[in-house]
């Protein structure tokens, strides 16, 4: 009946290609056989409404355009646009919303009209796009290869900003309670596009991540307050030294403790010259030798004596360099000594001796004579009044600690252990790795006797408790690590939706090494176990907040996108044709 009423062309309202000179512009005007267009003078408007254009005109071109295009008609949408006087594009719209129309009509009910088939491929987009990484082209021939439907790059590009598009960029508490944890906040940037981000560190678990044109202090701002409406709240701030992140700490989180980065403010800065005064020590050690074995060729006394000084003055040059690296690797290994919470025996160190400590070692660094390294001993010294502020923090931790564990040599014992446990985390050389796992392995040998039976829940306690102190925003290096591979297959075109997803796929999905080996970032900062995988939260999320997206996009409704199992008693659909607008209300 739709095809019968629409296809057949409206009476006496034909138009012909007549052209003819219009006398007030010179310009060309399309006639029609009862010359009902008016005279057009365009000064500056791009789209007018054409209300001779009639709603059974308009399905006509529809109907035309759409049976041209099934039965591959060439030539047929240039002679409608012709025609009618119209441009192709909006021949393609009235088309598009034709068959928009059409499938609504003749499609299954709604509860059925998500396949397994169509399922499968929304399966594979989520799996591939963010468990395998893989870029939008990549994805699109996976599925080509395996006959899956959806496989057009525009589909799996469109399908995943809108899922990322129903879901939030802060991380919700979803409970009354106000959850106290650390921030660790810092920028990652695509290109020269920030990204902030906040992560709490013990969890892994991303608070929030946004994708911003600035990151000055006002932003910054702006993000810390959103955590807090949405039901974290800081303990204490971690954070490097820049200047938007300084900066709105002290305008927006004063009467929170700032904690700047231990490993930017001191092994940052000093670590790097650990590796370039042993390279300089063995490129001298090198010139030494060459000049030793020219000793040997020369031929007369007097060439002899030469290469005899300059074998002197270079093994001279090369002492200096070897005494010049051991001693400041002393004094380097010193101060990072200093930052350790507890000393060998597993006692808390005294934060006042700890920072005159580190002062007298960067005197005697100064000393050394390294010109440029001045200047990033005087920003180490401006930062030494906040550097050791964990140390209050570790103190309150491990008073409390007191009051729960039953024998304090144990305590100590299990204190000197995790120590050892964080050094291994951090070693990157295979003999400090073992010298700390041994180290660590006699530690707890020590409290499993003083603590028998007790010992595996005591050592869980205080680990987990000791974990909470922070010194660095190391974590948000290791989410840069994990979001990187999305930036790079995306040519660092990322957008706030697809950060969305990452963000969600992060925070519920399963660690399968390390210490947090089968457990989810949010199940660890909730403490509440995660039953279902991250993608079935993923549909049954996007299913509770589902809305219609507006700013002219076609979107049928959640059932089409999100494989709910809600019922629609209604289905709007919203062309983006500025010439025509097609409203339907379609009732099942």
């Amino acid at each position: 009946i739709f095809l019968k009423k629409y296809c057949e062309p409206p009476p006496n309202q034909v138009y012909f290609g007549d052209r003819q000179k219009t006398r007030d512009t010179g310009g060309d005007m399309q006639l029609t056989d009862y010359n009902n267009l008016p005279e057009y003078v365009f000064t500056g408007k791009k789209f007018l409404r054409r209300e001779e254009l009639t709603a059974s005109i308009r399905s006509y071109i529809a109907v035309k355009g759409f049976l041209a295009m099934q039965n591959a008609q060439r030539g047929l949408i240039t002679h409608l646009s012709r025609q009618f006087n119209v441009s192709r594009q909006f021949i393609y719209d009235t088309i598009s919303d034709l068959e928009l129309v059409l499938s609504m009509i003749f499609s299954k009910a709604p509860s059925e009209i998500r396949s397994v088939e169509e399922k499968n491929a929304l399966y594979h987009i989520l799996s591939l796009r963010l468990e395998g990484k893989c870029s939008i082209e990549a994805i699109s021939c996976f599925m080509k290869r395996f006959g899956l439907a959806g496989n057009s790059t525009g589909f799996i590009s469109q399908y995943l900003n809108q899922t990322g598009s129903l879901l939030p960029d802060t991380l919700i508490t979803g409970v009354a309670d106000v959850r106290q944890v650390v921030f660790a906040s810092d920028e990652i940037f695509s290109k020269s596009t920030p990204i902030l981000v906040t992560v709490e560190p013990v969890s892994s678990a991303i608070l929030k991540i946004e994708l911003l044109p600035t990151r000055k202090a006002e932003d910054w701002i702006r993000h810390w307050n959103c955590i807090e409406r949405n039901g974290h709240t800081a303990i204490y701030l971690v954070s490097d030294e820049g200047t938007g992140l300084t900066s709105g700490h002290s305008k927006g989180l004063s009467d929170v403790p700032w904690q700047p980065d231990t490993f930017h403010a001191i092994a940052h800065r000093l670590g790097l010259w650990v590796d370039r005064l042993e390279k300089s020590a063995y490129q001298a050690i090198t010139e030494e030798y060459k000049h030793l074995k020219t000793i040997g060729s020369a031929k007369s006394q007097r060439v002899l004596s030469k290469r005899i000084k300059t074998y002197e003055a270079a093994m001279k040059v090369s002492g200096d360099n070897i005494v010049l690296y051991e001693q400041f690797t002393y004094l380097y290994t010193g101060i990072i000594k200093e930052l350790h919470i507890f000393d060998s025996n597993g006692n808390l160190r005294d934060r006042k001796r700890s920072e005159e400590n580190i002062r007298i070692l960067l005197d005697l660094i100064d000393t050394l004579g390294i010109k440029t390294l001045s200047e990033s001993i005087n920003k180490i010294r401006k930062t030494m009044p906040a550097l050791l502020n964990y140390f209050d923090h570790a103190s309150g931790v491990v008073k409390v600690l007191k009051d729960s564990v039953p024998d304090e040599d144990a305590l100590k014992a299990l204190c000197a252990g995790w120590q050892y446990h964080k050094m291994y985390i951090k070693s990157k050389r295979t003999a400090n790795r073992h010298y700390c796992q041994d180290n660590e392995a006699f530690c707890l040998e020590i409290a499993q006797g003083y603590l028998q039976e007790n010992f595996e829940v005591v050592k869980d306690q205080v680990y987990n408790d000791l974990n909470h102190i922070v010194q660095s925003s190391a974590m948000v290096e290791c989410i840069n690590s994990i979001i990187r591979p999305y930036l790079n297959r995306s040519r660092n075109q990322i957008s706030q939706e697809m950060l969305n997803l990452i963000m969600f796929y992060h925070n519920h999905r399963r660690y399968r090494s390390g210490e947090r080996t089968q457990k989810t970032p949010y199940e660890i900062l909730s403490g509440r176990k995660q039953e279902k995988d991250w993608m079935e939260l993923l549909f049954e999320t996007i299913g509770d907040n589902h809305t219609p997206a507006g700013n002219g996009q076609k979107y049928i409704a959640s059932v089409v996108l999100c494989g709910c199992d809600k019922k629609h008693h209604g289905i709007f659909c919203h062309s983006s044709s500025d010439d025509y607008t097609f409203d339907i209300k379609l009732s099942r």
